[in-house]
């Protein structure tokens, strides 16, 4: 297991420049929670799902193809898509080959980005567990390069490339809520922040990963199930992060189906933001009042992902 303090901020200021030309600075919008029927308070969206790719995933992707050696054999990656998608796209950008896994309950229009990215991509079993694990044989035999959508040093070190963002963007926020799934994105924002702003968790009630092992004072297995299982639930949190989600992730809030709907379609009906299931899971916490903030709080929400059909919602 690695050590909290070795993703840390200045491992990951020192990746920034090494990606900074191949993923977008993505802006920041603030709202009015009167507008969408809640108590007023102004929200700042941090919108991540207008990253190449559509998520967050790209940060991660093209620090393992920077930072590690790449064989003849290219890279593969499973992923219930958008790391997926960000795997295909940082190798088309780099002139490599990519190779990806995904589950049956992947997304028509993520696999269309996969696709569209010139990536060979294999469709097979019901969950990402199976993907990985239909990844990890191909790995084997080919000698392809392995990139872990979260349990991976240079995944968190991207991902955290994110939370110095943030800060540079919004550098008053006290609190910032993130979707968990496999917890790479949490687990490089909190080593960025160090525990100097509250940081936290969301995830949907099908998929309590890292709720569950909060509880648990480890990683372990939990549901993978609900709207956003292709995105947010890979049956347990990855062991590199969790040593600093227990440092420095304040808790894990649950959120429902119902509740991703509902965020979901006011993204939509009130900014014209197009998010997926797991990239409106955070505005859901606020949206549903399952987090309230405290008056004068300046809380900032992730909407980490696009990758989906409005007329889904």
């Amino acid at each position: 297991m690695i050590e909290k303090k070795t993703i840390t901020r200045e491992r990951i200021a020192a990746v920034e420049p090494r990606i900074r030309q191949y993923v977008r600075h993505t802006p920041v919008m603030q709202v009015d929670m009167a507008d969408f029927g809640r108590p007023a308070f102004a929200l700042d969206l941090k919108l991540e799902c207008l990253q190449h790719s559509g998520s967050f995933k790209a940060r991660g992707a093209f620090t393992n193809l920077l930072e590690r050696q790449v064989p003849e054999a290219g890279v593969v990656a499973a992923s219930g898509g958008n790391h997926g998608a960000a795997v295909a796209y940082a190798a088309m950008k780099l002139g490599l080959k990519a190779t990806i896994f995904v589950p049956e309950v992947s997304p028509p229009a993520k696999l269309a980005r996969i696709r569209g990215y010139g990536a060979e991509l294999v469709v097979g079993g019901a969950r990402y567990a199976e993907a990985l694990a239909a990844s990890e044989d191909f790995a084997a035999s080919t000698g392809a390069l392995q990139i872990h959508a979260f349990n991976q040093e240079e995944t968190l070190l991207g991902q955290g490339t994110l939370g110095l963002e943030i800060e540079a963007d919004l550098p008053e926020i006290e609190t910032l809520l993130v979707a968990v799934g496999g917890g790479g994105l949490i687990g490089g924002i909190a080593a960025w922040f160090a525990g100097r702003i509250r940081i936290i968790a969301v995830e949907p009630e099908g998929a309590p990963t890292l709720y569950r092992a909060l509880e648990a004072g480890q990683p372990v297995d939990a549901p993978a199930e609900g709207i956003a299982a292709d995105s947010l639930a890979p049956k347990r949190v990855g062991e590199m992060m969790f040593p600093i989600a227990e440092a420095f992730v304040e808790r894990s809030i649950l959120v429902s189906d119902d509740d991703i709907i509902a965020a979901q379609k006011a993204l939509w009906d009130r900014v014209r933001i197009i998010a997926e299931p797991g990239g409106a899971a955070a505005f859901a916490a606020v949206l549903s009042g399952r987090y309230v903030p405290s008056e004068g709080e300046r809380v900032a929400v992730l909407v980490c992902g696009s990758n989906t059909n409005p007329a889904n919602f």
